[in-house]
């Protein structure tokens, strides 16, 4: 009996060590083919020019993403910012505040929430979230506007017969669309890391005197700390690479856009899809390398997120 279990666990480690393997060279196949096409523009541009030129124009030589990664940046920034704080509410709110029988209902909307084609959410946001948007827009560049991030050129906030253009297909209006992609997927994996918390250390902090606020504070939070981390990671390494709700509501513009309340912008992955259909040899070379810098980017933000939550594990820490 010991023999065949040993059998069976040794099968076991060699399946999961292959599938490491080939998930490995996967990912290493997909570098290389970017890599090689890649080279043709690469070599025209070098890497540093490449990096820090803001127009897009490859048939002329004249090209790079410092517009379109800034771009990239910013609107995985706003998105991440507002939908880290609703997964964590979410997440806490499922797993430790709403009743048993309203779990199961909520759970599977937010998994339903996931599901949603990106298409659609592009859609909503165009049609429906950006005009409502506006006033909220106008408000923060009308408070905040001495702030470089908040302030928007050629405009004055407080004019009220101001053209309210100036704050439409902008960086904020894609990421707040983004934040609601990607929100379900953080809340996701956080509620299943809170759910996990030792039901003995929530019941001694609730017998030292805690409230449902001082346990979730004293020992749902550190040990979900992992898991809030690894979700927000898996959220931002969506975002980055976030392409058909962006594609459709940002004004591409190839200058270098930090105003995210200003009409224009751009990123990576909508650049490729802008792009693609029309672009020649050596545009289609710049693409790849555009694709290239994302993907070397996306693995960057997975390899972070995999050395902190290695070293701050769910559990480890408690404070119960």
């Amino acid at each position: 009996m010991y023999a065949a279990r040993d059998l069976a666990d040794r099968i076991f480690r060699y399946q999961l060590t292959a599938t490491g393997v080939a998930v490995l060279a996967v990912m290493a196949a997909v570098g290389l083919f970017l890599l090689l096409r890649a080279g043709q523009a690469l070599r025209a541009k070098g890497l540093l020019g490449f990096l820090t030129t803001a127009a897009w124009q490859p048939d002329v030589h004249n090209f790079g993403i410092a517009a379109v990664l800034t771009g990239t940046l910013l609107i995985a920034a706003v998105a991440v910012t507002i939908s880290v704080p609703l997964a964590v509410a979410t997440a806490l709110f499922i797993s430790d505040v709403a009743p048993r029988g309203l779990r199961r209902t909520l759970v599977t909307m937010v998994d339903l929430m996931a599901a949603v084609p990106s298409v659609v959410y592009g859609l909503w946001g165009l049609f429906f979230l950006q005009q409502h948007v506006i006033g909220l827009s106008r408000w923060l560049s009308t408070w905040l506007g001495w702030i470089p991030l908040f302030a928007v050129d050629g405009t004055r906030p407080d004019d009220p017969l101001a053209s309210d253009s100036v704050y439409t297909a902008s960086t904020f209006v894609a990421g707040i669309v983004v934040a609601l992609m990607v929100a379900p997927i953080q809340c996701s994996v956080m509620r299943e890391v809170f759910a996990q918390a030792p039901a003995g250390e929530r019941e001694g902090a609730y017998a030292l005197g805690a409230t449902r606020w001082g346990m979730i504070r004293a020992v749902v939070l550190p040990y979900g700390k992992g898991g809030i981390i690894g979700g927000t990671m898996l959220g931002l390494g969506r975002a980055l690479g976030e392409t058909i709700a962006v594609y459709l509501i940002i004004s591409p513009v190839f200058v270098i856009q930090p105003h995210i309340l200003q009409t224009g912008s751009n990123s990576v992955s909508s650049l490729i899809a802008l792009h693609y259909g029309d672009a020649s040899t050596f545009g289609m070379s710049a693409l790849m390398a555009a694709g290239l810098a994302l993907f070397l980017l996306t693995l960057a933000v997975n390899f972070t997120a995999s050395t902190v939550v290695a070293r701050s594990r769910s559990g480890a820490q408690s404070e119960a």
